[in-house]
Order: C-alpha cells, then sequence, then structure tokens
C-alpha cells in the first residue's frame, strides 16, 4: 500500500488562501503541472470555496478541477478522480459528505484512487474523512463521534485542535469512553500518511504540534517546520 494521505488539522487553499502546506501537498504528487480535483460536497458544493481553490491552484501552476454532486452532470465520478495527480477534500459537514459519497459511490472511487497512489488530502472534513471515527461538528456546536468515515486509516482523529476550545476536551473524553485512540492536528498542521503509517507531521506555524491520543492522555509527535 503506497497511498499517500495529507490531512490538515485545519487551513488549506480554501478558504485560508496560500500556505506553504499546500505547495507541500501538491509536492508529493512528484507532477510539474500536476491535476488537482477538490470534491466541495462538506460544503454543499459552495461556489465560493471552489472559486478560491481555483485561485490557488493556478497560482501554483497546477490544473483544477472540481467534483459537484449537487449539481451533477452526466461525468462519471469514478473516472473523473482516477484522471487526478491529487485529491482535494474541503472543510464542511463531514456526516453529510459521507453519507452523500456512498450515495454516488465517491467512497469507493476514492479507494481506488488511494490504491493507485493518487495523492489524498484536504482540511477539518477533508481530515476527519479519511479515519475510522472522530469528532465532528456535523451534528451542532457540542460537537460529537462520528463512528462511520471511510476507514483508509485506522483509529480515529481530531481536527482544530488549537483553533477551538471544546475540541481538545471533547476529543480526549471521548477516546477515555471508547472511541478508538487516535491522532489530533493544530490549525496549520497537516499529518502525512504513507499507507496507514504516519511517515511525518509537517506545520506551516511555529510552535503548533500534533499528537497522538489514547486513554493515557496526549503524546506530542514534534512537527517539522516548512517553510
Amino acid at each position: 500500500m503506497n497511498g499517500q494521505i495529507l490531512a490538515f488539522g485545519g487551513g488549506g487553499p480554501t478558504p485560508a488562501g496560500d500556505s506553504v502546506l499546500v505547495d507541500h501537498f501538491l509536492a508529493l504528487t512528484g507532477a510539474d503541472t500536476p491535476r488537482v480535483c477538490i470534491i466541495p460536497t462538506a460544503t454543499g458544493d459552495n461556489d465560493l470555496f471552489v472559486a478560491a481553490f481555483y485561485r490557488a491552484m493556478l497560482r501554483r501552476g497546477a490544473r483544477p478541477s472540481d467534483l459537484q454532486l449537487f449539481h451533477r452532470d452526466d461525468a462519471d465520478p469514478r473516472d473523473q478522480l482516477l484522471a487526478q495527480d491529487a485529491i482535494w477534500v474541503s472543510g464542511g459537514n463531514t456526516a453529510n459528505m459521507l453519507a452523500i459519497w456512498r450515495l454516488h459511490g465517491v467512497d469507493r472511487a476514492l479507494r481506488e484512487a488511494w490504491d493507485a497512489g493518487i495523492v489524498l488530502g484536504g482540511s477539518s472534513a477533508g481530515m476527519l474523512c479519511w479515519f475510522e471515527a472522530s469528532i465532528s461538528d456535523s451534528f451542532g456546536p457540542a460537537l460529537a463521534p462520528l463512528h462511520d468515515g471511510l476507514g483508509f486509516l485506522p483509529g480515529s482523529a481530531c481536527p482544530h485542535y488549537d483553533g477551538e476550545e471544546r475540541r481538545r476536551p471533547v476529543y480526549r473524553r471521548a477516546v477515555w469512553e471508547g472511541l478508538p485512540p487516535g491522532h489530533a492536528a493544530d490549525d496549520q498542521v497537516a499529518l502525512h500518511f504513507t499507507g496507514t503509517e504516519l511517515s511525518e507531521v509537517v506545520t506551516s506555524r511555529e510552535g503548533s504540534q500534533a499528537y497522538r491520543v489514547d486513554r493515557d492522555g496526549e503524546h506530542p509527535l514534534g512537527a517539522r517546520l516548512l517553510k
């Protein structure tokens, strides 16, 4: 299994704009002009997110496209996704996104893309979707466990660990109460998985961190500062 996933705790090409983390994501493809598709399902296919993504990609010499499921055309989502060098998943409502993906077969297409070596990535919902379980605001701001992620990566995940004050205590309590142990990431931090193994943690902000979280508590992983 040689697939790569770059899971952002927060930030990315939409709507935050430029970031060295986005440059790192594109560099993982090894392509000079990578073909990169955004799946904005979690935003309800919000045009502003898609437009920001296109601007960020075009500034970098990439070839952007988008897969919209609320306004589908006759194109086959599988064909479109498997033609990419990288696929980016936006933030938004994780639970709604997963349900819609399964109706349209996008979950299966993403698994094929991962197996084929296409680089997968995303922020917030685009981080959580790859894991078995997560802490999500899909059901409201109080946060709650979500148990039906795609499961490409084992265990659970939590984004925005330093950016939203409820994330840390809710996630730690959920793991203590039986949510699978997993990984938490601050904003502007990304977890790089090769296959199912965490190979590196990178950040665009000095002092930001990622953690392995289990019933014994938090275990800092260390993050390489990108410049």
